[in-house]
């Protein structure tokens, strides 16, 4: 039996284990990338750890989140990551530059490669064949020090596309399938190989808006195959010589197979709050729009933005709707500048934004109250726009486009446009945004801000813990609600004390004080909890707050080895109907913990309630250790 592409990968970059599903591994990782919402706590992190120079092939540090500038601390930010890569052996791609995704599938995605990115959408340059992962700050910046990554081999799903998409139906409906058919929680512990007779027709673009929404399946990754259309943009990038051939093997083995007939598909949208709630445009119905946004590191390609353009040339954006286009790089800004698509895009009525993650991410354009907002995003959480009462839902640039005109979501097979020069034979490259950095770092000086404080390090595990309930959440609760990531919080991303005042605070604001009166304590949640961001912070503000253990029925994947990093266990209930007995500020206490870490089944008592009840920890024997060190850098400078 032949290897599918997954595996393949995976055994070249092997270091440790046995490559069968559900087994630990860990992986040589041969690139890293990192942005400033997440890069400040990577390299501070790094340069606790006492590394000279990174010890990857190359390692890339992205500005792209914290754009708005209504203080000094993004710019200090941005100053401190330029010069700890440049000290330390990391490219710098400057602000302005950029979205960290869009970037690097243009000037360094590299077929074969292994990828880990403090960025959930990391897995964007699988749409290139390479295994891109998406990870916490912490483990990425043990894979800058030169460890490999840890995780449990996947489980690989083949999703086979056969025919041909109508016109003005886009590959952003093929992950909106995949996400109506698999569900937020659905790819845990999976990685999606795409293949098919279907595959001919997908540009590395579309291919890549596919990869990188894949992270809301809670996959570890996606990935296509290196083959002619791959070919044929590295050319057109000026970088045929990274390329080469990459396919699974003719009799590839797979665990699980879906098929989509790409010709029976229509334009489809995520209807609020959530990724996989998805349904087509023409069963939601014509629904009254109040803004449209396109961009982000889904939908912000020069193929996506020349579609716009055809699209509105010639035409005024509805005056009830606010429409507002961020190009996913300075490339794509440039190019679509010098063609004329960006004049035809601004005598529509469209505003244009920097080249950034913008409003995906709620750095600014939030919607007006009780809006209707259509994004060509990933997200559409709850509160993640910054206007908790908008309705956000999640389309395709096509739709998100002929419905700025018409006012309301419109199926955009009703307005259909025949595209032209689409593709490209040549990019515009200039790549003097990217800083190469020094050769030597010993006479760079690392200038750090005001607002840098040192990130928060638990203490070895005692062998008794215990606490009040001081949070209980339902299902689903992701990143977004545990640390919200909005324009007012964002530029205090290297300020846990500051950060932490507002953790859970779309869902409970008095949680933060309650924590700390009550010196920490645990949090019980629901399924699939901590989907979404790979924010650290999500883990770190919990940590400084005094937070021991998480108990839930079900963890998404990143979130739960950021815990781990933190020192705090992750708990899932063997019966889950226990959550239902359990209040806020319970007690709760576990005994000899140390002790019965390793057999993967605790004891919580409810000291409250007077019974007890079985939690599963289901963690590697390395990961155990990490526990009992109180976190991954302590475990990391016991074991130096």
């Amino acid at each position: 039996m032949g290897d599918n592409l997954v595996y393949k990968i995976l055994k070249k970059h092997l270091v440790e284990g046995t490559l069968e599903a559900g087994n630990p591994i860990s992986i040589k990782i041969d690139n890293t990338l990192t942005q400033d919402s997440t890069g400040t706590m990577a390299y501070l992190q790094l340069e606790a750890m006492g590394i000279d120079r990174v010890k990857t092939e190359k390692s890339v540090a992205f500005i792209d989140h914290n754009m708005l500038q209504q203080g000094f601390e993004n710019a200090d930010d941005h100053r401190y990551i330029q010069t700890v890569a440049d000290k330390h052996g990391v490219y710098f791609s400057r602000p302005g530059n950029g979205i960290c995704h869009q970037v690097y599938l243009e000037r360094f995605s590299k077929p074969g490669n292994t990828l880990l990115g403090s960025d959930s959408h990391t897995p964007t340059a699988g749409g290139v064949g390479m295994i891109a992962i998406g990870a916490g700050g912490l483990d990425v910046a043990l894979a800058m020090a030169g460890q490999a990554y840890s995780i449990k081999a996947p489980k690989v799903t083949k999703v086979n596309l056969v025919g041909k998409l109508k016109n003005m139906v886009a590959s952003k409906d093929i992950i909106l399938e995949v996400l109506r058919r698999e569900t937020v929680k659905g790819g845990v512990g999976k990685v999606y190989e795409y293949g098919g007779e279907g595959l001919k027709y997908l540009s590395v673009p579309q291919r890549a808006t596919i990869t990188n929404m894949g992270a809301e399946l809670g996959a570890t990754t996606s990935i296509f195959p290196s083959d002619e259309k791959t070919l044929e943009f590295f050319k057109a990038q000026g970088r045929e010589d990274e390329w080469m051939e990459l396919k699974p093997d003719a009799d590839a083995v797979y665990d699980n197979e879906i098929t989509i007939d790409l010709s029976e598909l229509s334009a489809m949208a995520a209807k609020p709050h959530s990724p996989d709630n998805v349904d087509s445009v023409k069963n939601i119905g014509n629904i009254k729009i109040n803004q449209v946004a396109i961009g982000s590191c889904t939908n912000s390609s020069y193929e996506d933005l020349m579609k716009v353009a055809q699209i509105l040339k010639g035409k005024k954006v509805h005056k009830d709707v606010s429409l507002v286009i961020a190009p996913g790089s300075r490339q794509v800004m440039e190019m679509i500048a010098r063609n004329g698509a960006l004049a035809d895009i601004i005598a529509s009525g469209a505003r244009i934004l920097e080249n950034s993650c913008g409003p995906c991410i709620g750095m600014g354009q939030s919607p007006g109250t009780d809006a209707v907002s259509l994004r060509t995003f990933n997200r559409n959480f709850y509160g993640r726009s910054g206007t908790l009462s908008a309705q956000v839902y999640l389309v395709s640039p096509e739709t998100a486009a002929v419905s700025a005109i018409t006012g309301y979501l419109t199926d955009p097979e009703e307005m259909p446009v025949e595209f032209k020069d689409l593709s490209v034979d040549e990019f515009l490259v200039d790549d003097s945004m990217i800083i190469t950095p020094a050769e030597c770092g010993d006479n760079v000086d690392v200038e750090r801000g005001p607002n840098i404080k040192p990130f928060p390090v638990n203490t070895a595990l005692d062998d008794n813990i215990g606490g009040k309930t001081v949070l209980k959440v339902e299902d689903n609760i992701t990143t977004d609600h545990i640390m919200p990531s909005n324009a007012k919080l964002l530029p205090y991303r290297s300020n846990i004390p500051y950060l932490s005042g507002f953790c859970f605070s779309t869902v409970d604001e008095t949680f933060p004080e309650r924590a700390k009166e009550n010196g920490g304590g645990f949090i019980v949640g629901g399924e699939n909890y901590g989907q979404g961001s790979s924010r650290e912070h999500a883990a770190l503000a919990p940590l400084y707050l005094g937070i021991k253990g998480v108990i839930v029925k079900s963890f998404a994947r990143i979130h739960k080895a950021n815990l781990i990093n933190s020192g705090i266990i992750p708990m899932e209930f063997v019966d889950a109907s226990d959550y239902d007995k359990i209040d806020l500020m319970d007690e709760l206490k576990i005994d000899n913990i140390k002790d019965k870490l390793s057999d993967g089944i605790l004891t919580v008592e409810n000291v409250t309630k007077g019974y007890s009840f079985d939690v599963k920890v289901e963690v590697s024997e390395k990961d155990v250790e990490v526990l009992k060190a109180g976190g991954k850098l302590n475990y990391t400078k016991h074991k130096a």
